[in-house]
């Protein structure tokens, strides 16, 4: 593998080949990301780490190159243009990849995640159960959470396959940009990405409620017009899965409520308290043996007591309803930690640095004030 990188380099023309052969590497390896940066070798990203691989320092032409060899016209107007590109890309031996171009000391650089090949089982994923049910449901808001490059993607994407292979209806999806394409099984699914298909999340989402769908997948909630959209179409009758790079369920709520302004929350409060069916924030964390990562998750669930904390603006009571909320199929980010900690899944640092109140890892009571 490494005669492979060093032959390649060797020659002026090869970039757009070296780049292809760093890709293949990147898939033998199991890496989620590739890094192309001037100045360095190329970095992946293997098991949420980044790994140099052992080959010569890309100069700034070398890393240049690679990237225009990558775009269309249109593409290098655009980029020209925002100084920022993102737009996924099809290869026979590679699959697919979502491919962002940015711009360092002047040179544009890449950054490649290597999307999945196949869509894995809920257990294979440790997802919970309770995704299936969400994924069943007729209507309402379903809101998958968490940090960049947290698997939120794969989660959405295993729920769509979930509903194409058990309902008749129509799926359409929002992507920037398209990662894992869809066969239409049992489902009509219409895939559309930002930037190639449709102008933005916003101006789509309001063309794609006259396209007759039963199920909306918004890659991002991002701004407001987005954000409103889906909550009226959640509440007509539509089931609408989207995710929001928020950490936990309760800044997923406050994220929500506070990006309307003052005269508007009391309206999208009464809404997002009618339509929402559930929230899933995930997280990656390396396993203790260190084979991989493993997923803990927390779960909300649309009791009458959480939509009445919604209703009522109060939801910082949220997080008690998630440590309280167990039976009903509920669990707290920190609750799933010290179940992975208690079975040796991940180490104790990997817990306790991850956890909103180290006391449920160290098992410690609450002092009453």
């Amino acid at each position: 593998m490494m005669k492979a990188i060093e032959t390649l380099q060797q020659g002026v023309a090869t970039q757009n080949n070296y780049l292809g052969t760093l890709i293949r590497i990147a898939r033998a390896k199991q890496a989620s990301d590739l890094h192309v940066i001037a100045g360095l070798p190329p970095a992946l990203r293997v098991n949420g780490e980044i790994v140099m691989l052992e080959a010569d320092v890309l100069r700034a032409e070398e890393v240049a190159a690679m990237t225009l060899g990558l775009l269309n016209e249109v593409q290098r107007e655009h980029l020209e243009k925002t100084r920022e590109l993102c737009f996924s890309v099809f290869d026979k031996e590679a699959g697919r990849m979502r491919v962002t171009v940015y711009f360092h000391a002047g040179v544009p650089e890449l950054s490649v995640r290597l999307c999945s090949l196949e869509i894995e089982d809920t257990a294979s994923l440790g997802l919970p159960p309770i995704v299936a049910e969400f994924a069943r449901r007729p209507n309402g808001l379903v809101l998958i959470t968490g940090p960049t490059g947290m698997g939120k993607t794969t989660t959405l994407n295993h729920m769509i396959d979930l509903i194409n292979r058990e309902r008749r209806c129509k799926i359409i999806t929002i992507e920037d940009p398209v990662e894992y394409v869809h066969r239409p099984l049992r489902s009509l699914i219409v895939q559309q990405e930002v930037y190639t298909d449709v102008l933005s999340f916003s101006s789509a989402l309001v063309h794609v409620l006259r396209q007759n769908p039963d199920v909306i997948v918004i890659g991002e909630m991002r701004e407001l017009e987005t954000i409103s959209t889906a909550l009226t179409a959640a509440e007509t009758g539509h089931l609408v899965m989207a995710t929001l790079h928020t950490p936990n369920v309760l800044q997923t709520m406050e994220r929500i409520i506070g990006v309307f302004p003052a005269d508007q929350q009391k309206q999208i409060i009464l809404q997002l308290a009618n339509s929402l069916q559930g929230v899933l924030a995930q997280e990656l964390i390396p396993r203790a043996d260190g084979t991989g990562r493993v997923l803990a998750y927390e779960v909300l669930l649309p009791t009458g007591a959480v939509r009445n904390m919604i209703r009522e603006n109060a939801v910082h009571k949220i997080e008690n309803a998630l440590a309280t909320g167990r039976r009903e199929g509920m669990i707290s980010m920190d609750a799933c930690l010290a179940d992975l900690y208690q079975r040796a899944v991940i180490t104790y640092d990997a817990a306790i640095s991850r956890a909103r109140d180290p006391r449920q890892i160290t098992g410690e009571r609450m002092m009453m004030p």
